[in-house]
């Protein structure tokens, strides 16, 4: 039996018959890109988070482009993230034409540290974008309060965070622009790529719809340079369907962690913290060990898979490394990209399977 990192044929199962209903009425419509699947889910989703504004668009990266682009921020201008995400992340900055500057995470949390933050500012310095990582919120206050006395935008990268909350307020809602991956591991997934871009700014929104489509506000008219990033119908009449689960599927995944937590927190393992007044949402249940892959071999005989989320930082990648700006020492995200773990973990994940993972890590050490 093999008991995957990651899922998402599960939660199909689990929805077939709603998924499969929703994709034939897609395609029994005639009406397949932006229609109203697209603006229902729209509607929903920025409904669900109580935010105004809701735009669908074709993946992840798209979404911290665009919302860059929206921004109005132009070549040579500096933007600050960390280098322990996913390269999505400076690869969108580098697509809208900025300049990434890198900082260290904090080692409790693995998101961007604040304090890190005046030594990487400059007078190009533009924005922040703020990862929420592993389902874990960053320090949203900190992060915005030097936004704020810098006068400066705030995007927060939401692809592993959705439903989340920081003091009450989902992530997402928090910055100028909050940006969502749909990719199929994520705990809103759609069956291929997909992505939302969120805000309270009407200017804003109205800007990145502009974007997301040649910049037409009537069909083959461009008033602004955009592009083409659109959300189809049949991903957003999946998505709609299980946006109807998110908060359920969160709770399995809290309970999945806990069990987790309360069960190996005798091993001489690095479990996830929790930050005060916040509510995360485990997209991943990351461990550390500094002997990881011995750990991870063992568990792979028994045919339990894991990830590593991410086994190099991007600023030591050969195709970024010479093109970004690195401001002080990467020390703590140096030391753990060789000691994280990610373990299995999603909501179909049963409670068998979840005995097995804790059982068969227990036996590595005793």
């Amino acid at each position: 039996m093999t008991i995957y990192c990651a899922n998402p044929a599960a939660q199909f199962f689990k929805c077939q018959n709603e998924i499969e209903l929703a994709v034939l009425k897609v395609l029994r419509s005639g009406q397949y890109i932006l229609g109203i699947e697209v603006d229902a889910f729209e509607n929903e989703f920025a409904e669900y988070l109580d935010v105004k504004y809701a735009i669908g668009v074709a993946n992840g990266t798209d979404a911290i482009e665009i919302a860059i682009r929206a921004l109005d921020i132009k070549p040579g201008d500096e933007i600050i993230t960390v280098s322990h995400t996913a390269v999505a992340t400076v690869a969108a900055i580098e697509s809208a034409g900025a300049l990434p500057v890198l900082v260290d995470v904090d080692p409790i949390f693995y998101t961007l540290d604040p304090s890190k933050l005046n030594s990487a500012l400059s007078p190009r310095t533009r924005a922040v974008i703020a990862v929420h990582l592993y389902g874990q919120p960053a320090d949203l206050e900190a992060i915005s309060n030097f936004c704020k006395l810098n006068d400066i935008y705030l995007i927060e990268d939401c692809s592993q965070a959705h439903g989340a909350k920081w003091k009450n307020k989902f992530l997402g809602t928090v910055g100028h622009l909050g940006c969502f991956s749909c990719y199929p591991t994520k705990n809103l997934g759609a069956f291929g790529d997909a992505g939302i871009i969120v805000s309270n700014d009407k200017k804003l929104a109205e800007k990145v719809k502009l974007l997301r489509q040649y910049g037409w506000q009537e069909r083959n008219i461009s008033n602004i340079p955009g592009r083409n990033s659109r959300l189809d119908e049949i991903q957003a009449a999946i998505l709609r369907v299980k946006l109807k689960y998110l908060n359920s599927n969160n709770l399995m995944r809290r309970e999945i962690a806990g069990e987790y937590s309360k069960s190996l927190a005798n091993l001489p393992l690095n479990l996830p913290n929790s930050r005060l007044n916040c509510e995360e949402v485990f997209h991943l249940y990351v461990i550390r060990f500094d002997n990881r892959e011995k750990l991870r071999t063992h568990l792979e005989k028994y045919g339990i898979q894991t990830g590593i989320h991410y086994p190099m930082p991007i600023h030591m990648q050969p195709a970024y490394k010479s093109r970004v700006k690195v401001t002080g020492q990467m020390e703590t995200t140096e030391k753990i990209s060789g000691e994280i773990l990610s373990l299995p973990m999603y909501p179909e994940l049963s409670p068998n399977e979840l005995s097995t993972v804790i059982e068969t890590i227990n036996t590595f050490f005793y």
